[in-house]
């Protein structure tokens, strides 16, 4: 795609972007505004007439404040539209905006409820004291039960669009070999070698941790060789179902309906970390919408001459000269960040390439917190 292309590609915006889509992903390192942008996206899309559910995993809340709720849960709730009219943004006829927090504990237990063959199993799985420990320890699960719960909603066709706040990682990358690694955790050797009833494992945990086992027990009534011995029986039978959905998410995330906008701030290291992402989303041939740079400063100062400045503040606006001082100061703070930014999307562009579109959201005066700064936002996002 040529360097217009790309161009033109940044001025139709998010909805030139989500054309067609079923399911947006965001995704970016940690604190780089995924949880604001994700929620913008979704309110400019029932703006234009979808019915669009935005799903977070931010545990902050902060989705449910900015949409103007006490709390969102594990399933979706819908949002009022009054506040973002009230903002100047009307949902269009058909318009909807819905909203759910990730709970990847309860999440991993429905995924257990539909694969377990018959109601006692699952009571005894979802009972049993082993997987309650590790059902939220799994490796890669909370990036894993994110895209199986929006397999789920994906599957009842009953939005549009699907929207993904994705979970908050110093290592956008681990959202992407969630499922390969809880493939790798399944049919790893070791819990392969427990998994068989006659195997090594067993005899060695029967053998070896026995006596220890059988003194906690003593002391304190639990009964844990008993409980590793039934986790692993039950979970021999759930693997094959483990990995057919995995493979299922797999193809969520490769869907050409699904759709990766990339996430950033103006920092190095979330560029740095943005243009990695980048590599890998083209490395598995995932389709990539554009890239979102957030909190952009916007250079106030120019080439202007901070001592021509405070002679005009001090002429014109009749601040005392220590005053005026001070203010000429801030302008020029502002103009380091600002050159600062320009440099770091720059060098950004310059990685990504020409065909890929780029959209600067300004850094905001206020904190995004409620429907206002949604709209604020979304402006910037949604410009043709």
């Amino acid at each position: 795609m040529s360097a217009a292309a790309g161009a033109a590609g940044a001025a139709a915006g998010v909805a030139g972007w989500l054309d067609g889509v079923r399911v947006c992903i965001c995704g970016g390192s940690g604190g780089v505004g995924k949880t604001t942008t994700s929620a913008a996206v979704a309110a400019g899309m029932a703006a234009r007439g979808l019915k669009v559910c935005v799903v977070t995993i931010d545990p902050a809340q902060r989705l449910a404040d900015a949409l103007g709720l006490d709390a969102l849960g594990n399933a979706p709730h819908r949002v009022d539209p009054a506040p973002f009219a009230a903002a100047g943004l009307a949902f269009a006829d058909g318009g909807e905006l819905w909203a759910l927090q990730l709970d990847a504990k309860r999440t991993f237990d429905e995924l257990i409820e539909r694969l377990a063959p018959d109601a006692r199993t699952r009571e005894e799985i979802l009972s049993n004291r082993i997987y309650r420990e590790l059902s939220g320890a799994v490796a890669g699960s909370q990036e894993f039960t994110a895209i199986a719960k929006l397999h789920d909603l994906a599957a009842t066709g009953e939005f549009d669009l699907l929207v993904l706040d994705t979970p908050p990682s110093r290592n956008a990358l681990d959202f992407l070999d969630a499922p390969d690694r809880l493939t790798q955790f399944f049919e790893g050797r070791a819990l392969q070698a427990l998994l068989r009833p006659s195997g090594f494992g067993m005899k060695l945990l029967g053998r070896t941790s026995g006596f220890a086992l059988g003194a906690l027990k003593r002391v304190t009534g639990v009964d844990l060789l008993t409980d590793l011995s039934a986790f692993f029986r039950l979970l021999g039978g759930l693997l094959e179902g483990f990995r057919a959905r995995a493979e299922q998410v797999e193809t969520l995330l490769r869907d050409p309906r699904t759709r990766f906008l990339l996430v950033t701030s103006p920092e190095r290291e979330p560029i740095d970390e943005a243009i990695y992402f980048h590599r890998k989303l083209k490395a598995a041939r995932m389709a990539f919408g554009g890239g979102i740079v957030n909190r952009v400063h916007s250079d106030q100062l120019g080439d202007a001459d901070p001592g021509e400045l405070i002679a005009r503040l001090v002429a014109e606006a009749g601040l005392s000269k220590a005053l005026a001082t001070r203010v000429a100061e801030c302008f020029a703070d502002e103009h380091a960040l600002a050159r600062r930014d320009r440099d770091n999307v720059a060098h950004l562009a310059e990685r990504l390439g020409t065909s890929v579109p780029l959209l600067l959201v300004p850094h905001l005066d206020d904190d995004v917190h409620d429907a206002d700064g949604l709209v604020a936002v979304g402006a910037h996002l949604f410009a043709a």
